[in-house]
């Protein structure tokens, strides 16, 4: 199987040894399973992460980031559709990318311990970044090194916490409404 691009069959398995996971560009990848939903899905590490998702943009077409996602899964005990080997941590990033040529997706889930949620910033391969990294700090306090303004872009600077984190507490701000007197 080349590593530069994805595979499109899988041969059957050898029963004297295990099966090779599927790699792209060294990054384990996975298809047609039960999560992947029809796109192609990779796994990179966070070593693995900024080389990967430019050799896609570079070799492959992959010139569009659609989105940048942060997912916090403390206490999720549903199976989470990671393959073999890759050991789930509490949050998770996951890039969206498209191919300008065929309009094809990748789904890239990089796992973030949460005991150090620190992940390379992309905005050096993909500018547009900038925003939804900013928005997945605010919001679930995962840092991006290396992004040139990782600042808080919803929540007012001197907010405490992460409000999208599953152990932020809530409801602990009363809602206060423009011209409502009380009424009885």
């Amino acid at each position: 199987m080349t590593d530069t691009a994805p595979p499109d069959d899988i041969a059957a398995p050898d029963e004297s040894a295990a099966p090779e996971p599927d790699t792209w560009h060294g990054v384990r990848i996975e298809r047609d399973s039960a999560f992947s939903r029809g796109q192609l899905v990779a796994h990179p590490t966070i070593d693995q992460y900024v080389d990967f998702v430019t050799a896609l943009r570079d070799d492959d077409g992959y010139w569009m980031c659609l989105d940048v996602i942060g997912v916090d899964y403390l206490s999720f005990a549903a199976p989470r559709g990671l393959p073999p080997g890759v050991a789930p941590e509490r949050f998770e990033v996951v890039v969206l990318l498209m191919s300008v040529n065929d309009r094809s997706r990748v789904r890239v889930r990089l796992q973030v311990p949460a005991a150090d949620p620190v992940v390379p910033s992309l905005f050096d391969v993909h500018p547009g970044t900038e925003a939804p990294e900013r928005e997945v700090f605010d919001l679930f306090g995962i840092r991006f090194d290396g992004h040139p303004d990782l600042t808080r872009i919803l929540m007012p600077e001197d907010w405490d916490g992460h409000p999208l984190r599953k152990d932020y507490g809530i409801g602990a701000i009363p809602v206060q409404f423009k011209g409502i007197s009380n009424v009885r």
